[in-house]
């Protein structure tokens, strides 16, 4: 029989945390929360119940608390799945082992964490997914729920940390009714095994930041309106919905049109004072209801605020003063914001500048200084601040030696480095390793260990690579291969959105360095996400790629599964995504997104809303500044002669790997 867990809250006095002793931002917790340390402590004991989810099945979990190599007892997690995962249209079944949280607020807590290791002997899936659920208040018998993928279980036991408040999916995070540990029927490529997991417990470092979030690419609910709030903006929309035939029915004077409206919505909804821009503008939906204004910004979204800046001045849509004005303002302010290891925060508050994650995001931190690249190539006035905040930062800090790829990032909190690795090339991380390998910090050879496909012994693929082997040139050595679809061959990305096909191309042009591997991979995607979304879904719009989520308050991961080796599902159609197909077909691309203003009610007076429900005709009422950056620099490149490509291309940190992407063919 299993012994009842025990939920305890430990003494600050008896807490150990490791300590950072050179950064100057560090929080010592101030509580923490023992969910279950599977031991028999003294005094009153609060029985917690897990459940396996289904419960009546012969497969899923089962568990049993055993002894441990780390002292004292652990909780024994043996799964078993069917031999064969559903096919087809069967739905997919999730197998979980759930903590009955009972109610418990964990609004005051930062982080979960807990050791886990996998059993070597039994075998076991390297990937599990833990999530935090709760009753939905409005409706009943529905969840909210939000999940965090540990992707490399290994034999050995492992901390893992989750910053609770950079998953997405919970409104609030109280009262929590459960705490599960799950496989994906279709994703576990191992069907029977176990793991051991000890020590769960939660921590709050400090006093919880306003719209905390964490590393990676999760976007923070927004925060509710407030009148000071909205009064630091630089402007409003006056009117919800722009009739399509008032926009020019010349095809450049149409996209010209669309940058005018969308850079005045960028500039109109940034911090006056500060010059960062607004993550995200939920508009309300009736006069009773209130905007969501995002008070908070990423270091991507600043970086993108410099690219815009410069967008707009290659469109003569604003003078070099009026641009260089507004630069220095965001500069100014990057001057005044805490930085840890020589790196920003990925998130700040945008009135009062305060840090509101703990995590330094690799990715975030090199389109930061992509736009400071561009910025310094565009006016050298300014080039001298914009290398002090670029050369504050060495990129061997996110480098892991031994697997030889980029970490997503690291924590401040608790002193550790992401265990989780940029792998996948045509990722729109790619831009950053260009940027570390240019610097000199990173060695050239990272550019070939990251997967052009993966082995296909990796059940969770999307297809099987074709032409999987080993080449050799000029030095280097990697392993290449391709899917294909409808005889189009591709190195595919990890979820098929354009977002990774194409966002890095805002900066640099592939199709001229690299046209023979990124570039002509790049217009691949492209027909891919045409044909794929006209043909066989039948959409009369394409572009899918991650956006707001029409009808709800949500983020989503779409794309094109075959796209991707692991494939995101099919669903809205963003206008970024559209745009970002001017690099690639740009005649399709400017009928792609005339046909979403004459067919949606998504055109406004700060141009596109965020996505659409091609189906339903259902709209998000929402301005993500980043998506909405990327539509008007991608106009840009498309109508003022790739400028800002050529000022990156320019710039001296990506003048040496030029070569290195230029040489390589994926499909020879």
């Amino acid at each position: 029989m299993v012994r009842p867990l025990i939920l305890i809250l430990l003494s600050l006095a008896a807490a150990q945390w490791p300590a950072d002793p050179v950064s100057a931002a560090e929080q010592a917790p101030v509580k923490q929360l023992v969910l279950a340390d599977f031991e028999q402590p003294g005094g009153r004991p609060i029985a917690v119940d897990w459940q396996r989810d289904p419960p009546e099945s012969e497969f899923g979990f089962r568990y049993e608390l055993t002894a441990s190599d780390r002292g004292g007892q652990a909780l024994r997690l043996t799964y078993r799945l069917p031999d064969e995962p559903s096919k087809g249209s069967a739905p997919e079944q999730e197998y979980s082992l759930g903590q009955n949280l009972m109610g418990l607020d964990l609004s005051a807590y930062d982080q979960l964490s807990f050791w886990i290791k996998g059993d070597d002997g039994e075998g076991f899936s390297p990937r599990l997914t833990v999530k935090f659920r709760r009753a939905a208040p409005k409706t009943a018998g529905a969840w909210e729920e939000a999940s965090y993928a540990i992707p490399n279980v290994g034999p050995d036991w492992q901390q893992i940390v989750i910053p609770l408040k950079k998953l997405k999916g919970l409104k609030e995070w109280r009262p929590m009714a459960y705490l599960l540990f799950g496989l994906d029927e279709r994703k576990t490529p191992v069907r029977h095994g176990a793991y051991l997991v000890d020590d769960l417990q939660l921590v709050q470092l400090g006093t919880p930041g306003e719209n905390l979030a964490g590393g990676g690419d999760a976007t923070p609910p927004a925060a509710p309106a407030e009148p000071p709030l909205q009064w630091r903006l630089n402007g409003w929309p006056e009117h919800s919905v722009i009739d399509a035939s008032d926009l020019p029915a010349d095809d450049i004077e149409f996209l010209r049109r669309v940058a005018s409206d969308t850079w005045r919505g960028l500039d109109a909804l940034a911090d006056r004072e500060h010059g960062l821009p607004l993550d995200r503008i939920q508009y309300a939906k009736t006069q009773a209801d209130q905007p969501g204004i995002g008070d908070y910004t990423s270091t991507t979204n600043i970086g993108f605020r410099l690219l815009a800046v410069i967008a707009a001045y290659e469109l003569k849509l604003i003078d070099e003063a009026q641009a260089v004005q507004r630069l220095e303002t965001t500069l100014n302010t990057l001057a005044k914001l805490d930085t840890a290891h020589g790196f920003f925060y990925n998130y700040y508050n945008t009135t009062r500048l305060q840090p509101t994650s703990s995590f330094l995001s690799f990715v975030d931190s090199s389109w930061l200084t992509a736009g400071l690249m561009v910025t310094r190539q565009t006016f050298p006035s300014l080039a001298e601040r914009c290398n002090r905040i670029i050369d504050q930062g060495d990129y061997r800090f996110f480098y892991d030696e031994a697997a030889k790829l980029m970490t997503l990032g690291y924590s401040v909190d608790t002193g550790q480095r992401s265990s989780d690795h940029y792998g996948t090339l045509f990722a729109e991380s790619r831009i950053g390793s260009l940027i570390a390998i240019g610097r000199g910090t990173v060695p050239r050879e990272h550019w070939f260990a990251m997967m052009r496909t993966f082995p296909p012994d990796a059940g969770w693929q999307t297809q099987v690579p074709l032409d999987r082997k080993e080449k050799v040139d000029h030095g280097f050595t990697w392993t290449g291969g391709v899917y294909e679809w409808k005889g189009l061959r591709y190195v595919p990305s990890w979820g098929g959105s354009l977002f990774e096909a194409l966002m890095p191309t805002l900066v640099l042009d592939e199709k001229q360095h690299a046209a023979e591997s990124l570039g002509r991979n790049g217009a691949i995607h492209t027909e891919i996400q045409r044909r794929y979304a006209l043909e066989e879904l039948g959409y009369p719009v394409w572009g899918m790629s991650p956006s707001s989520t029409p009808g709800s308050n949500g983020y989503g991961e779409y794309g094109v599964r075959v796209l991707g080796s692991h494939g995101y599902p099919e669903g809205a159609v963003s206008p970024h995504a559209a745009a970002l197909a001017l690099l690639t077909e740009p005649e399709a691309a400017t009928r792609n997104l005339r046909r979403l203003a004459e067919r949606y009610a998504i055109y406004g007076d700060f141009g596109f809303y965020d996505a659409v429900i091609p189906g339903t005709g259902e709209v998000a009422y929402v301005h993500l500044c980043l998506n909405q950056a990327m539509i008007l620099i991608a106009i840009a490149d498309h109508l003022a002669d790739h400028a800002i490509q050529k000022r990156f291309a320019a710039d001296p940190i990506i003048q040496p790997v030029l070569d290195l992407i230029g040489f390589e063919n994926f499909f020879n």
